[in-house]
């Protein structure tokens, strides 16, 4: 479990941040403006911080240029609607690790924390989350690929999201809802059915006893989907 801040002024990202993050055993802490913000990080309570350029008070790149001269090393992912060349070289001349845009994918986002933290740990915990395996299938996360008892299959990269988070949560049951927000992000349609236009195509491409539909809840990635 890492301890995670989140420095973002819009109550609709930060609250969709923080549930993900929790429902992955994270512990996230949410504060919305700059000042705050680096007060948080340079307390030593937090093992990374997510943040928001556009902020009230003192703005991201202030907040990065306060951590930095004071010497703070956590790592800072900057995710915003500013998304040009001129403001990442900014951002990651500035002492961010890491710089997303928005509209962004939970999933996404996740991928980087989890990257991050294992480069702040150092390369003994690397090797734990280099690829996942269930059953015949094995993701392999750093180079993208999947493959079935040795043979490659060929997934689109939202199709290799949503399997990912499946295999992240073998036997558990994913609602509907929780599969969206992960993979399709904060800005997704409660009411579209795109979550079971892609469970489709999984299970064409994994086998169709991979993944089980639970009545009125949603779907369960098996543990031996051989």
């Amino acid at each position: 479990m890492a301890r995670i801040l989140i420095v973002e002024d819009e109550p609709r990202i930060s609250s969709f941040m923080s549930k993900g993050l929790k429902s992955e055993g994270h512990s996230p802490t949410v504060c919305a403006d700059g000042v705050s913000g680096l007060d948080y990080a340079l307390s030593g309570e937090f093992d990374l911080m997510v943040l928001d350029i556009g902020l009230p008070r003192l703005d991201g790149y202030g907040v990065l240029e306060g951590l930095r001269a004071q010497g703070s090393t956590i790592p800072v992912i900057v995710l915003t609607a500013r998304d040009s060349v001129t403001d990442t070289v900014q951002a990651l001349d500035g002492g961010a690790d890491d710089y997303m845009a928005k509209p962004f994918r939970f999933a996404e986002l996740l991928a980087r924390v989890r990257l991050r933290l294992r480069q702040q740990q150092g390369d003994g915990g690397a090797a734990r989350e280099d690829s996942l395996t269930v059953g015949n299938l094995r993701l392999d996360l750093r180079e993208r690929v999947a493959t079935q008892d040795g043979r490659r299959i060929e997934l689109s990269a939202r199709e290799f999201q949503l399997l990912e988070l499946f295999m992240l949560n073998v036997g558990i049951v994913l609602s509907r809802e929780q599969l969206l927000s992960h993979v399709w992000g904060y800005d997704y349609d409660p009411g579209s059915n795109v979550v079971d236009v892609y469970v489709g195509y999984l299970r064409r491409k994994v086998g169709s006893a991979a993944i089980s539909t639970v009545r009125g809840m949603g779907y369960r990635f098996n543990v031996n989907p051989a």
